[in-house]
């Protein structure tokens, strides 16, 4: 009996669970709630009336659903009632999405006039994070409060932020007249942790964009938000490092905007982050100086020219700096000279080297007003010299050409006294510009990315004409420079005495006469100045009347003065016309000079032996050429088996040789140099 009444309740409740599920037997249950226990039914009706309306509620169930959905989407998440958490796994994404709506509605409160509110500044930097999660994950999904899906919905947020947020924050923390430390801001504590979550998501997206117009924006904005960089030791550390980068890698524009990025941060931390900056980009540049050409030309002088503007922020901090560097430089050179090795020269005679001398030169020049470097240019200007002195042979005349030209600058810049005259003069006396070439070149060789040249390239004419187009204009260059001093007729009696010796041995029409024209100017300058200095009552021991002797004498002008300054703006324009007609040259003039050399070479075959000329030879075959003369023998003559080999085979397979074919090496040559002249 027992079991039976257990088993009919069950059934009865089954039967009765199956009823409660129309709405008409929930309503009468409901009714006699209402009469057995009222207290009950009114807290019922307070708290959960979705319960009482039961039958309203069921009549349209579909539609209810899409109702809560609808009421769901605007606005980010609220939690109103204890009925959302079962509806939380369906509501989510739709309450975290972030649409064009709410973006132009957060834009608005950036734009606006009256207070920014905290609360505002960290939704924008969480939606921000969400959209840099979304670009970054693998899948495209991410998980957090926000999510920001579609294109046009992340260029927006990303508009928003570049654009507005900075004038946004400035406003928060009060920064908009004053220019004060946002670490002294009363509410930067409240914004440090949002600020720094932003920093670090606009450093990931500055390291994904490749495309130079986005970097040229982003550099902006972060040049805006730099102030708030160097209040963070860690971020400063890794912006710099992305923007050093940037700076050295990367187009014109953003090469600029990165400097200056980095100009910023260092002086608004200057005492903690220059020794290391100074040396970031040190290594950098001498890391990307390596190879030169005229493509890579302007963006070696951007570089050096930027790093001595930042050399120049603090001189007793850039003198150890400078001190260590130029002692390296030193002691390389050193090495070369007391061990006659191939390795140790070689780390010399390089671009790296010879532009770390150009860096120092520059910057020893631009501070010559100040004393903190001037102690270094004695050494300096010795480095220079004794790497002149090194292999003083023709195949590095061009290296020569560009230390002059440092030593130059140098004794301009800071109105010292370089004795220069010895290493151009000497090119006259040492090399036989009598001497019949064996090629023919089109025009004189470009000195200006080259440092060693070739033996093949010794032998054409457009090496001496470059040499003495070289010569001239330095030496013009460098007697311009001392023309309006007291001492030039004495300083220029060397230059004056080589010149004549050279224009009575060399019997080349063209040579002779240009240098005769500068030996014509030079007296003419010497004979002005003595004119002047046979006036002079003081003392030659004087230096304040010399000093304003000179001064006035600069001011009135001088013949040679005159004269280099009208030769110059003439070479500037010639310059400027081989760089526009690069690619011209690059494309028309291999097509012309091919049958031209295979005509007036045909019986020629020693110089196609050598193989096409490398732009830029390795510094092993200069020192075998010169210190090995054996050694230059077999190898000149183990090519000669290895092409005439070459050649057999190629009679055997098509029985027909022509000359463009026989002068294929040569072809090399042609391209090759006037691929270099276009600087």
């Amino acid at each position: 009996m027992k079991n039976k009444k257990i088993i009919k309740p069950s059934s009865e409740n089954e039967s009765d669970s199956e009823e409660e599920l129309s709405p008409e037997t929930h309503k009468k249950s409901l009714e006699k709630l209402k009469k057995i226990d009222p207290d009950f039914y009114n807290f019922l009706e307070e708290n959960d009336e979705n319960l009482l309306n039961f039958e309203a509620d069921s009549a349209d169930d579909a539609s209810d659903k899409d109702e809560d959905d609808k009421t769901h989407i605007p606005g980010p998440i609220t939690g109103d009632s204890d009925e959302s958490d079962f509806e939380e796994e369906g509501a989510k994404p739709v309450q975290g999405r972030v649409t064009l709506k709410m973006v132009a509605q957060w834009q608005a409160e950036l734009q606006g006039d009256g207070k920014i509110k905290l609360k505002s500044l960290t939704t924008i930097i969480k939606v921000f994070n969400a959209a840099m999660l979304r670009a970054t994950s693998e899948d495209g999904t991410t998980e957090g409060e926000f999510k920001v899906e579609g294109s046009s919905v992340f260029n927006a947020v990303i508009q928003m932020c570049v654009l507005y947020l900075p004038a946004a924050i400035k406003k928060y923390l009060g920064m908009e007249q004053s220019g004060k430390d946002p670490q002294k801001c009363k509410h930067f504590i409240k914004i440090k942790g949002p600020l720094v979550s932003y920093l670090k998501d606009l450093l990931k997206l500055l390291g994904g964009i490749t495309s130079d117009n986005i970097l040229t924006v982003l550099l902006k904005h972060l040049h805006q938000m730099s102030v708030y960089i160097a209040c963070f030791n860690s971020i400063s550390k890794q912006a710099l490092k992305k923007l050093i980068m940037l700076w050295s890698n990367s187009e014109e524009t953003v090469r600029v905007l990165a400097f200056l990025c980095i100009l910023r941060i260092t002086r608004n931390q200057q005492a903690a982050l220059l020794n290391l900056v100074l040396k970031a980009m040190y290594l950098t540049y001498v890391k990307n100086c390596k190879f030169v050409s005229p493509s890579t030309w302007p963006g070696i002088n951007f570089m050096r020219r930027s790093l001595v503007e930042m050399f120049t922020l603090d001189l007793n901090v850039a003198y150890h700096h400078v001190f260590l560097y130029i002692r390296q430089l030193a002691i390389h050179l050193r090495n070369a000279i007391v061990v006659q090795k191939i390795e140790n020269r070689q780390a010399v005679y390089n671009w790296q080297f010879v532009n770390s001398l150009h860096l120092w030169a520059d910057l020893i020049s631009a501070t010559s007003n100040k004393p903190q470097l001037q102690p270094l240019l004695y050494p300096l200007v010795m480095v220079i010299t004794h790497t002149i002195k090194l292999v003083p042979t023709h195949q590095y005349y061009p290296l020569r050409f560009h230390c002059v030209e440092i030593l130059i600058n140098l004794s301009k810049e800071s109105d010292t006294f370089i004795p220069v005259l010895p290493f151009l003069v000497e090119v006259l006396t040492t090399y036989d510009f009598n001497k019949k070439h064996k090629k023919v070149s089109m025009k004189p060789l470009d000195f200006s990315c080259v440092l060693r040249l070739a033996k093949s390239q010794l032998a054409e004419n457009g090496f001496k004409d470059s040499v003495i187009d070289r010569v001239y204009g330095l030496l013009l260059e460098y007697m311009a420079n001392q023309s309006y001093s007291i001492a030039f007729p004495d300083i220029s009696l060397l230059a004056i005495m080589q010149i004549k010796q050279f224009l009575k041995s060399c019997s080349v029409s063209n040579y002779t006469k240009r240098l005769r024209q500068l030996l014509e100017k030079i007296e003419e300058n010497s004979k002005f100045i003595e004119r002047e200095r046979a006036k002079v009552s003081f003392a030659l021991s004087d230096d304040k009347m010399v000093a304003a002797w000179e001064a006035r004498i600069k001011t009135k002008g001088t013949p040679l003065l005159t004269f280099f300054e009208s030769w110059n703006k003439v070479n500037k324009i010639q310059k400027r016309k081989k760089i526009t007609k690069n690619d011209e040259i690059a494309g028309e003039l291999p097509m012309i000079k091919r049958p031209k050399i295979s005509e007036t070479e045909d019986k020629v075959s020693k110089p196609e032996n050598k193989g096409p000329l490398v732009l830029f030879p390795s510094d092993s075959e200069g020192e075998e050429d010169n210190f090995k003369l054996g050694e230059e023998v077999e190898e000149a003559e183990k090519p000669k088996k290895g092409k005439t080999k070459k050649k057999a085979n190629k009679k055997k397979e098509n029985k027909k040789v022509t000359k463009a074919e026989i002068n294929i090496p040569d072809k090399g040559d042609v391209v090759q140099d006037f691929s270099v002249s276009d600087w």
